[in-house]
């Protein structure tokens, strides 16, 4: 049955109390991946620990017949293979992402979708060629106003069929540092990521890097389509039409210090002094601050920052660090990360119907050894 406009632009379900995890999230989840928490030692991530949401299947497709079409509201539309997009003035930039339902999965209610707890993330370097210069070359006409990217997944969502897609305003389209790449980590993207080329736009959450780009348009309006409009946004309640979710707020994670239990992920390790270690990052300014607690917020210290890299690695996570004396007892470490605009990372749950831009820190148990 088609569903009626209105229950297309609800927001998705919130579980039930006392609702377990169901069927259809696990499905999600056994189909998607997050990182590992120990590979935050890492600067860049491997590309099979970075994390990957596939919203629908993973298409398949030919990259000897592969095009990019640019189109739509400009002077001059045009489409180009591989050859021609590799023939191009490239760049490579560093840049962390992150999924906008990271830490859905700790919300009480909890909405119900890929139930993510703290992992939907990692870093890369990725290469390209600038959007601009493709934007450029197809000449945009007066009254441009956003840009629409397609990719070549399709399915159903609420009962709309769609190839996935998303909008950005024309001046962010427009940013000397969106790609349309290629390759991550000097290779080609591996077919979960985006092969044979993906959509890069640093500082945004996960579901604006459209992966397995096959169309670019201009439009003169903006864009209204599902994953803009009805998907991504910030609701309070079901009738709430929310706002847009863009940028990634703050975040701050812990490299998990000692060795793991099995099952809980719990720390053990044995007491006297700890080098605490993780990664912060922001996609409105960069991190400006770290403070770690040992004791579950009762007190809070500076961590130290490794060097800025603002011209190289600018939408890159920045690594930290602080010197712990562990002590025999439960310990639950926490952390807290701060921009140049001023923002901080939430102290707990930032609730909303989607799930979406949850920065809330996620506590580290930890138990120290009598000796």
């Amino acid at each position: 049955m088609t569903p009626t406009v209105g229950e297309v632009s609800r927001p998705g379900r919130v579980a039930g109390a006392g609702e377990g995890v169901g069927l259809d999230e696990l499905r999600l989840a056994s189909r998607n991946h997050a990182m590992p928490a120990e590979m935050l030692r890492e600067p860049v991530t491997p590309p099979g620990l970075h994390y990957v949401l596939t919203h629908y299947d993973v298409p398949e497709i030919d990259p000897s017949t592969w095009r990019l079409e640019v189109g739509g509201h400009v002077q001059a539309p045009y489409a180009l293979d591989l050859a021609a997009l590799h023939a191009l003035p490239r760049r490579t930039d560093r840049v962390t992402l992150e999924c906008a339902g990271n830490g859905r999965a700790v919300l009480d209610p909890r909405p119900v979708s890929q139930p993510w707890l703290d992992g939907a993330v990692g870093t890369a370097d990725w290469t390209g060629v600038p959007l601009r210069a493709l934007l450029e070359r197809a000449g945009m006409a007066d009254g441009a106003v956003d840009v629409a990217f397609t990719g070549a997944d399709h399915g159903f969502e609420r009962g709309v069929e769609q190839d996935y897609e998303r909008g950005l305003p024309l001046a962010e389209a427009l940013a000397d540092d969106v790609l349309v790449a290629d390759e991550m980590n000097g290779a080609p993207l591996p077919v979960q990521h985006g092969f044979p080329v993906r959509l890069v736009v640093p500082g945004y959450y996960g579901m604006a890097h459209v992966k397995w780009l096959t169309r670019v348009t201009v439009l003169d309006r903006a864009f209204d389509g599902f994953q803009n409009a009805v998907a991504y946004r910030i609701r309070a309640h079901a009738d709430d039409p929310g706002t847009e979710v863009t940028r990634i707020e703050p975040r701050a994670l812990l490299v998990p210090p000692g060795d793991p239990d099995f099952m809980s992920r719990e720390r053990v390790l044995r007491p006297g002094q700890v080098r605490l270690r993780g990664r912060a990052w922001s996609g409105w300014a960069p991190v400006s601050r770290v403070e770690v607690s040992t004791d579950d917020g009762g007190t809070w210290q500076d961590a130290d920052l490794e060097p800025e890299d603002a011209e190289l690695h600018r939408h890159a996570w920045r690594g930290f660090e602080l010197s712990w004396q562990a002590t025999p007892g439960t310990h639950r470490l926490r952390v807290k990360a701060y921009d140049a605009s001023g923002r901080v990372q939430a102290d707990g749950p930032q609730w909303n119907r989607g799930g979406f831009a949850n920065n809330g820190d996620q506590p580290v148990v930890v138990h120290v050894l009598d000796a």
